[in-house]
């Protein structure tokens, strides 16, 4: 029928005629829709067969009869016949609404228990909305990007012409009722999502609802009346949060004031102690009679009265309580209350759950006879997804696995395997939390099967046979010894590793261990195992389960002689007052640990003791710095020189302990009370003399009296200068032992570098003119390895040369130029980069020379020059290379061209085709990430080399006229970098770039921002001269301007999904020109609707992707934001911000306003970042609660911590008087320049000045927002947070930006 020329029209027409002679079930008829009583099989196919009657599509309608033969074919085929259908919408209005009315009241009812069924109209449902998005992307007439198509358009002959002429893709967007085109309740999908758990789906269509029934994305006002039960699609959130395990979307659901929404967090948190008071509260409050109703709930169906729901939430309190206890580790608690649930009333023994609960009651307790009968009901609603009984199996084995029974060993762990892998095959990829839970189960039997082998042997039986050559055998039970435990050991090691960070997941696996091990009989393993868990459990704020396996940790140790397990019983001594301390019991902690040094002898674990009692009592300010040094730091420096392994910790808390001292002995010596005695002890030296001087020429009689004052004067000054001094000593003896410390904690370990090189540098920095520091980082740079300097080599090429260490001791620069050399000779890649950048710190183009913003240090530059000549003899042909390759980058970026090649792509000029010839073989592409080799080892082939230019570059729009050019890299890639010039000096870029990888390190080490993924989108950025420099293209993403206005400024998704809206120009001008601002921001609002979201609707189809591209999106709004506030970053416009299309992570661009320049614009920016609608619409139906308010508290945190490093970062503009970074009068002015000026306009008369005056101001407010200063005063994190969000959101701030800025975009 089809060949090709196309399609045989005559033979389809008559295969048509034949087929229409079969009989169609009606789909009016309400039994083609039911699923119950019928084959999954036999209800799809008949179902699908129905539908394609109903299409005009030749292909589909050809396989109807195929759909009656194969169910695989009618599941792929039901998604397409629903998108003919919407193509035939306004001749089959009827159809539609028969189907939007069946799918809603049949299949997606809750009555309907064939999960397949709604599954699959789910994923129809996804398919038919994929093409609504294809459809309305195409649909705007300004639209320049089309979005990705879910299928591939068919050719031309394919289908006939009344088919192309009605397909998804022509359809007019005013023919789509709806997002999904069927006109279902959104929340009634919804919850059918939930049932069978398409936990991202669910998420999708409550949202789609709110913006329905809100007119907005937005979850509606918080319900702080007295009703304590959510609302309907809060509670369907919650449940999909939950199975999501997404650990910050709950704060913004919860936001009212309900028990309901306190005891969500609660559990979320892990705070079962406070979600058990809760439950207590609710079941005290509750009338017994309402539990005693509870019967009619068991049996009954979905469709249930409203009293029978009111019983059956009443009991849900109830199982919530029995959980608390659970968790709580209250086991004997629980096991009164459930018994006296069960007596009240009988019928409690047919919930599931209250069985399941129950019986894990009972194997963690060790209780073997445990059992009822369980009369197991034929409804599906009494068994639930999440409680097949698993725990009954499990316990039913242990106690097999205790008696030696066999048979009901193997039948129940069989049974039980069986039971999870189908609830395995059958779950939702998207229930993450279950699927981890089930596969932590099916693990728990396995190392069932692996204990059996271990615990019973079979051994020959010794009674008489009274059949000749027959034996029998017995299980006899052993006792399994160490070595036969290590693969039981191994297994559970790698389970540790993996799971440890969940402890929801973990504590089960937890207590199951410790009663396999109980039964296995191993008491040395189990004493293991409960240190381990108690550990374990402390860290994850479990104190009251960490405190029962310390309890019984002790009571196994007290039975044993203590001589056989010495170490054991003091480490579980130690673990006790870690856990006291933790509880906030550091009196009693602090005693505990004295207590072991007394008595323990073991002086491996002995170090440990010192080395925490001293830092707990430094925490708590309970014994004077002498004393915690001589007595518990330094022994614990001392006992571990024999233990490599464990030095660099001892070192590095003695240093850090040292190094506060330090900082507060300095504060003290520079404080204004420690000025006044100062001037205080002049004025009395001066009196002295005054008196002295009298006395030679007083009579006798009053040399007595002047003799007495002049005695109390010389004591009084004797005993300043004497307290002065030990000030003095001191603050140098805690200094060198705090330089000391850091340096061999980075000699002999890796643990701590990352802190400790930051805080070396800024010791150096700070006190290069001190011989003891000088003397220190001379033995630093020979004993340490190179490699652990090179995140600061930026910040100490900066110090090189410099002119204000000239006045201090040239020591300094000997030491700075020594271990520079060593690093570049180590890792040139790293190095050579800067030192030519600073050898090329004069090399500025003519029409900037009379400028101040490039003041040359001539100093810097001969001492750059001069050690790259040193450097020759090591890398002569490298650095000759690499001049060669800066000198191309420079006269590329400083090409002149002419107006009209902007934006077009040129040919390279003639003299630089040629470059290929040149031999470059050992330069790197510079804008590639060249791994850091601690061997430094940078072998041929580990990173790919320059190799030559493609023959044509781009000319961006600008008033100096960046360049895209394509470097040919040795591994066959091709680099896109841009090539800039101007009076902008990408060194503030590359340092900022520098202070974002930075924080993306400390955010990656950090438990809570590493699980959340948290990071700072960064590019390369390399400055070759103050003028000119190469950035590294950022591919894969669209300026977010782009995407909302596109480039024209009148078409984007604004115009797809605002219909009747103003346009960005016309929100322009009226903003602009009209003068009670706020009233006219509050018009263009109304008159302009965020449609941000619809990014993520477009770009990503299935809604795991959706969700996900979401979350990493506002995740990366709130570290940029952060980030951005912390160093004062400005001029956000939507151009300035790019987000990745396969990511949703955005990407700050142009980072020139910085350290709050932006204040100094004609227009001053008074928002800490930008957060204007379209941004916060992108975050989904929580807004900025929820995701985006956390990750911001999370990585605000972090930054705090980490205060000492970022600002080592920052302090190089101080040092690096190359480059004046403030905004004079005119650049500010080109910022916010409403037309295009020329270079010649800009020419700035201001004198140079000697360094950056400014820039101390700018570093001490960004140490006072890392303090948490706003306003004045003190904020915590929470509320430092709260305050930025409230000022980046605030009207009265908006209302007075820049136009250009456009705040409500």
């Amino acid at each position: 029928m089809v060949h090709s020329r196309g399609i045989n029209t005559q033979l389809v027409e008559q295969t048509l005629l034949g087929m229409d002679k079969y009989s169609t079930v009606p789909l009016e008829d309400s039994d083609i829709w039911q699923t119950d009583g019928q084959p999954y099989e036999q209800w799809l196919c008949t179902l699908v067969s129905s539908l394609i009657s109903h299409c005009d599509d030749i292909i589909l309608r050809l396989c109807r009869s195929l759909v009656f033969l194969k169910v695989e074919a009618a599941e792929l085929l039901l998604a397409s016949a629903l998108v003919n259908i919407a193509g035939n919408m306004d001749s089959n209005s009827g159809i539609c609404g028969l189907i939007s009315s069946k799918v809603e009241k049949i299949i997606f009812c809750d009555s309907n228990y064939m999960m397949k069924s709604v599954k699959l109209f789910l994923d129809a449902l996804n398919v038919v909305r994929s093409f609504y998005v294809t459809e309305r992307a195409r649909a705007s007439p300004y639209n320049t990007r089309a979005s990705p198509s879910p299928y591939n358009t068919p050719k031309d002959g394919s289908r006939s012409a009344r088919s192309k002429s009605r397909s998804p893709a022509a359809t007019p967007s005013s023919s789509w009722r709806k997002v999904y085109w069927l006109s279902v309740d959104y929340l009634v999908a919804a919850r059918a999502a939930q049932r069978c758990s398409c936990d991202f789906a669910t998420l999708m269509y409550v949202e789609l609802w709110c913006e329905e029934q809100f007119n907005k994305l937005d979850l509606g006002p918080p319900d702080f009346s007295q009703q304590e039960s959510l609302a309907p699609h809060i509670g369907l959130l919650v449940e999909a949060f939950t199975h999501i395990n997404e650990p910050d979307s709950i704060y913004g659901i919860t936001l009212a004031n309900e028990v309901a929404s306190q005891i969500i967090r609660y559990e979320h948190e892990g705070n079962w102690s406070s979600a058990l008071e809760y439950y207590d509260l609710l079941v005290r409050s509750t009338p017994k009679e309402n539990l005693a109703n509870f019967a009619g709930t068991v049996l009954t169906g979905p469709s249930v009265s409203s009293k029978a729901e009111e019983n059956l939430l009443n009991w849900k309190m109830h199982k919530g309580l029995m959980r608390s206890l659970q968790k709580t580790g209250c086991s004997h608690v629980l096991d009164i209350y459930s018994q006296g649930l069960t007596n009240q009333k009988a019928c409690l023994q047919q919930d599931s759950e209250f069985v399941d609960i129950q019986y894990e009651a009972a194997w963690r307790a060790g209780n073997w006879d445990f059992s009822f009968f369980v009369p197991y009901s034929s409804q599906p609603s009494s068994r639930s997804r999440d409680y097949c009984l698993f725990n009954e199996n499990l316990h039913s084995c242990l106690r097999a696995l205790q008696n030696g029974d066999s048979e009901q060993f193997q039948g129940k762990l069989s049974h039980s395997k069986m039971d999870l892998v189908l609830a395995l095959s059958n779950a939702s990829k998207e229930s993450t939390k279950y699927i981890h839970s089930t596969v932590l189960k099916l693990q728990m039997l396995d190392h069932l099967s692996m204990a059996w082998e271990l615990r019973w042997k079979f051994c020959p039986d010794q009674a008489p046979k009274s059949n000749v050559g027959t034996e029998e055998f017995n299980l006899v039970p052993a006792v399994p010894k160490r070595n036969q435990l290590e693969l039981l050991s191994k297994e559970w090691n790698f389970i540790l590793c993996q799971t440890e960070r969940n402890l929801d997941l973990f504590e089960p696996f937890l207590a199951f261990r410790r009663g396999l091990l109980k039964i296995l009989g191993s008491e040395e393993h189990l004493i293991e195992h409960l240190f381990q868990s108690a550990s374990a459990l402390r860290k994850g704020l479990r104190f009251s389960l960490a405190a029962a396996s310390l309890y019984e940790l002790k009571e196994l140790c007290c039975h044993r002689d203590q001589q056989t397990v010495p170490s054991t019983y003091f480490l579980s001594k130690l673990e006790e007052a870690k856990l006291l301390r933790a509880q906030g019991q550091h009196d009693m902690a602090i005693g505990l640990g004295k207590y072991i040094l007394k008595n323990h002898t073991d002086e491996r674990n002995k170090s440990d003791v010192y080395r925490l009692v001293g830092k707990w009592l430094a925490e708590t300010r309970s014994s004077n710095s002498r004393t915690i040094i001589e007595d518990y730091l330094n022994h614990s420096v001392a006992l571990d020189k024999k233990y490599m392994s464990r030095q660099c910790r001892t070192h590095f808390h003695l240093a850090h302990y040292t190094y506060n001292l330090f900082k507060s002995y300095e504060e003290r010596l520079s404080s204004n009370e420690w000025q006044a005695a100062l001037r205080l002890r002049k004025y009395k030296t001066k009196e002295l003399d005054t008196l002295l001087k009298r006395l030679k020429n007083s009579s006798k009689a009053e040399k007595s009296d002047y003799g007495a004052k002049i005695q109390e004067l010389q004591k009084q000054l004797a005993l300043d200068r004497e307290e002065a001094q030990k000030i003095q000593d001191d603050r140098d003896e805690f200094l060198s032992l705090a330089l000391e410390g850091y340096q061999r904690s980075l000699v002999v370990g890796g643990k701590y570098d990352l802190q400790v090189v930051f805080r070396l540098v800024s010791l150096w920095f700070n006190l290069f003119s001190r011989k003891q520091v000088v003397d220190s980082m001379i033995k630093t740079t020979k004993e340490v390895q190179s490699y652990k300097f090179i995140p600061l080599v930026y910040q100490i090429a900066s110090r090189l040369g410099s002119s204000k260490d000239a006045q201090g001791s040239t020591n300094f620069q000997n030491a700075l130029a020594s271990l520079l050399k060593k690093m570049a000779i180590d890792h040139p890649y790293h190095t050579i980069c800067q030192l030519l950048a600073l050898a090329n710190g004069d090399r500025v183009k003519d029409k900037q020379r009379s400028r101040s913003s490039f003041v040359v240090d001539m100093d810097k530059k001969l001492a750059a020059e001069n050690l790259l000549k040193e450097l020759s003899s090591f890398h002569g042909a490298l650095i000759r290379q690499m001049k060669q390759m800066v000198e191309i980058y420079i006269r590329l970026a400083e090409l002149e061209t002419r107006k009209e090649d902007t934006n077009k792509k040129i040919s390279l000029p003639r003299e630089f085709r040629s470059i290929c010839q040149l031999e470059l073989a050992k330069v790197p592409v510079v804008t590639a990430t060249i791994p850091v080799d601690p061997n430094c080892r940078y072998e041929e082939g580990t990173f790919p080399h320059f190799s030559g230019l493609v023959d044509s570059i781009t000319i961006m729009n600008g008033i100096n006229a960046p360049k895209v050019i394509q470097c040919i890299g040795s591994d066959g890639n091709r680099y896109r970098q841009l090539a800039k010039s101007g009076n902008d000096d990408l060194r503030q870029d590359a340092v900022m770039e520098q202070f974002f990888s930075l924080v993306n390190m400390f955010l990656q080490n950090h438990r809570d921002t590493s699980e959340r993924r948290l990071r700072i989108r960064t590019y390369n950025v390399v400055p070759f001269t103050p003028s000119a420099g190469v950035v590294e293209w950022v591919n894969r993403t669209v300026p977010l301007g782009d995407y909302l206005l596109d480039s024209n400024r009148i078409g984007g998704a604004h115009a797809r999904y605002g219909t009747g809206d103003w346009t960005f120009l016309q929100c322009r001008e009226h903003l602009a020109c009209e003068k009670d601002k706020r009233k006219a921001f509050f018009k263009i609002c109304d008159n302009f609707r965020p449609v941000m979201h619809h990014f993520f609707i477009e770009r990503f189809l299935q809604p795991a992707d959706w969700f996900q591209s979401r979350l990493a999106y506002t995740r990366s709004v709130a570290a940029s934001s952060m980030v951005g506030y912390i160093v004062g970053l400005g001029d956000r416009h939507s151009m300035n911000i790019l987000i990745d299309e396969d990511t949703a992570e955005v990407v700050h661009i142009d980072l020139g306003v910085a350290f709050e320049q932006g204040l100094m614009l004609k227009t001053p920016e008074r928002v800490p970042f930008r957060l204007t609608r379209d941004i916060i619409d992108g975050m989904g139906v929580t807004g900025t609660e929820g995701v985006f308010k956390r990750c911001c508290e999370k990585t605000l945190s972090v930054m705090r911590e980490n205060k000492e490093a970022l600002l080592t970062i920052i302090e190089v503009f101080i040092h690096d008087p190359l480059y004046k970074w403030a905004l004079s009068p005119l650049k500010a002015l080109q910022r916010q320049k409403e037309t295009e000026y020329n270079d010649s306009c800009l020419d700035d008369s201001q004198e140079a000045c000697e360094g950056n005056k400014d820039a101390a101001r700018a570093i001490l407010r960004v140490k006072q927002k890392l303090d948490g200063y706003e306003d004045g005063e003190m904020r915590s994190v929470e509320g430092q947070v709260q305050q930025l969000i409230q000022d980046a959101v605030d009207t009265d701030r908006l209302c007075q930006m820049f136009p250009g800025w456009a705040p409500w975009l």
